[in-house]
């Protein structure tokens, strides 16, 4: 069944999301500080290993790094669109209106928790690469898989952040639901350097969510996310 694996992938953010509430609601202020700390810390090496993992390569006995020149340029031009069109405005705009819609005008961590979240489980090759596997063959593995790891994420972000993690399945279905209706088109356009550019960057954006968990806001991620379509796009030009 295509579409299966977002289907699990949601279900199972929601099944985290309750776990976290639950979990979360028997902790006071000082235990969810230091959870989101800890969350906010694992995020940082989890951007860092990713990011590392490919601009790093072993050349006979020496080490070198490969990816600097495309990083400087797409987060540079990523970063200029965002902030001109204001993705994280919107973002935060867009969680405004489901705090509303959803009766919790009262929670001021809401779209807060909605953003950082929702950046957290989006970003990542696995979730094209898994859509794009569910969309032409009905492969649901891939997104299975990603689905408990972020149940696990959002469980922790849940429980030290509030309810407005568990939300981020929305941003979840959509991107991935519609990588599935077009995995068709997207397939020929994801070659193996594309993939690799956009996991590069998406690491470094997982790495921005972690500083501002740990040291407040200090990135707009969401001003960033062009970064990786023009990633995707370095790498068929330079194809």
């Amino acid at each position: 069944m295509i579409g299966l694996g977002t289907i699990i992938n949601v279900s199972l953010i929601i099944i985290g999301g309750l776990l976290g509430l639950l979990f979360g609601g028997r902790l006071n202020r000082r235990f969810q500080e230091t959870l989101l700390k800890s969350q906010g810390l694992c995020l940082l090496f989890v951007g860092m290993g990713g990011a590392m993992e490919k601009m790093l390569q072993i050349s006979g006995e020496n080490l070198s790094s490969s990816g600097t020149i495309m990083i400087v340029v797409c987060f540079a031009v990523g970063s200029l669109i965002g902030e001109a069109c204001n993705f994280e405005k919107r973002i935060e705009q867009f969680g405004e209106w489901i705090r509303a819609k959803t009766g919790n005008a009262n929670d001021s961590e809401f779209v807060n928790a909605f953003v950082m979240t929702s950046l957290t489980v989006c970003i990542g090759a696995m979730a094209v690469v898994g859509s794009i596997q569910d969309g032409i063959s009905g492969d649901y593995h891939t997104l299975a898989l990603k689905g408990v790891i972020d149940m696990i994420i959002v469980c922790a972000m849940t429980a030290s952040l509030g309810k407005g993690s568990i939300f981020s399945t929305i941003p979840v279905a959509l991107f991935q639901g519609a990588i599935t209706i077009l995995a068709s088109f997207l397939q020929p356009i994801m070659t193996e350097q594309a993939l690799a550019n956009l996991s590069l960057t998406g690491s470094m954006l997982i790495f921005c969510v972690g500083v501002n968990m740990v040291w407040g806001k200090k990135f707009k991620p969401a001003n960033m996310l062009s970064t990786i379509v023009i990633a995707v796009i370095w790498a068929l030009i330079a194809a």
